[in-house]
């Protein structure tokens, strides 16, 4: 074999030189943007919302109850807010080797169980608009209790030292809370398109909302679980050790 067909193989499997650290900053911080980007829109209304509440703004039936009971409402504003916030600051690397992974968890998980806590009270205990019938009432209490068990199971996994499952509940966890933000995009075309949707096709669009949400959180973790799986084959260490925090 001569030299140069020998040259021209390495260069052909050689593999590609590592992307330069500022090329890797810029790229660990797109998933965190855009999660904050999305978290924009219920933190702005949950920030109208106050500001109504503390302005002495006018009382009308679409929201007479937050005046009657202001106290879950602002709860579930304010810990939501510091949910989602916090919480996509989680997807960026560089952030959890600096030691932010474990002081920011714990105003996390009470963040996390608030906003979940005060929308299930919410649900059983409001007045809520007649568009929102029984199906969406079951999908909120549903979604509300998966949130609020999911950053438990989190929290009793990290005490135990299972980083992986600690990992992937807090993942679902808090694509639950970002429903939000997601059913705006859910429901804009649709009210665009048809007008205000009626009392079946509210519950769906909802719905769409955290499924949506749940999808992406699952093809996030099941890709987590090969990058840590692979690390485990290449360095001898365990996936569980090795598997990024969110």
């Amino acid at each position: 074999m001569t030299e140069s067909s020998t040259a021209h193989q390495w260069a052909r499997v050689r593999p590609a030189p590592p992307a330069p650290p500022v090329a890797r900053r810029r790229t660990e911080w797109l998933a965190p943007t855009g999660l904050i980007l999305l978290s924009l829109v219920p933190i702005l209304a949950g920030a109208l919302r106050l500001t109504e509440l503390t302005s002495g703004a006018e009382v009308t039936p679409d929201n007479a109850r937050f005046f009657a009971s202001p106290v879950p409402v602002v709860v579930h504003i304010v810990a939501s807010s510091v949910f989602l916030v916090l919480g996509a600051l989680q997807f960026a690397p560089s952030l959890r080797r600096r030691g932010w992974h474990r002081i920011a968890g714990r105003i996390l998980v009470p963040a996390g169980l608030l906003s979940a806590m005060s929308a299930l009270w919410m649900t059983l205990f409001y007045d809520l608009p007649t568009v929102n019938g029984v199906a969406l009432l079951v999908m909120r209490l549903v979604f509300g209790t998966a949130m609020a068990a999911g950053i438990v199971v989190a929290f009793v996994a990290i005490r135990r030292g299972d980083i992986r499952t600690h990992s992937a509940w807090m993942t679902r966890a808090y694509a639950i809370g970002l429903g939000a933000g997601t059913q705006v995009f859910t429901f804009l075309p649709w009210t665009l398109l048809f007008g205000a949707p009626d009392e079946a096709t509210h519950a769906v669009l909802m719905g769409a909302g955290w499924v949506i949400n749940l999808a992406v959180a699952e093809v996030v973790i099941r890709r987590r679980a090969v990058r840590s799986g692979g690390a485990s084959r290449t360095s001898g260490r365990s996936g569980a050790a090795s598997a990024p925090l969110s």
